[in-house]
């Protein structure tokens, strides 16, 4: 992975790019857009990590991981951690930039003492199952809303 690949969180002065950050207009559908994302992490504080992703100086993407997001009111049932969302710009994909996104947000979770990953994706043709099965995700066959929840163990 090129070394000028960061992660930055969302600042005053970022904040506006972020938003302008479009994927490709097929894939509108399946994730939301920044500015939804990013409303939604400050409404929920506790639950989101939001983080913008830069090659060197210019902005390709933007993550948003879970942490401690409960999926059900099961009281057996633990907390989970994992990826939210998932934007990468539409010149930018390809490039490594959403792999680099999920190992980060895999290397925070496994600082914060957990042994596995989840993922929520919209399924169907275009989708992303195909990105996150190649990364090692496997689905759960649980769903959350109209999107599957998948996992990873974190070694």
């Amino acid at each position: 992975m090129a070394p000028s690949l960061r992660l930055e969180k969302v600042t005053p002065d970022n904040v506006v790019p972020a938003c302008r950050l479009r994927v490709r207009p097929d894939q509108e559908h399946l994730v939301s857009p920044v500015a939804q994302s990013l409303a939604e992490a400050y409404a929920q504080p506790e639950l989101a990590w939001p983080r913008l992703i830069y090659d060197g100086e210019r902005l390709v993407g933007f993550v948003m991981a879970f942490l401690k997001v409960h999926f059900d009111d099961d009281p057996a049932d633990t907390y989970r951690y994992g990826l939210w969302r998932l934007n990468v710009s539409a010149d930018g994909q390809g490039r490594g930039y959403g792999r680099f996104a999920v190992e980060s947000v895999c290397e925070e979770i496994r600082r914060r003492g957990q042994s596995r990953a989840y993922v929520l994706f919209v399924p169907g043709e275009g989708g992303p199952e195909g990105f996150y099965r190649r990364l090692g995700f496997e689905l759960t066959g649980e769903r959350v809303e109209e999107q599957v929840v998948a996992a990873l163990p974190l070694a």
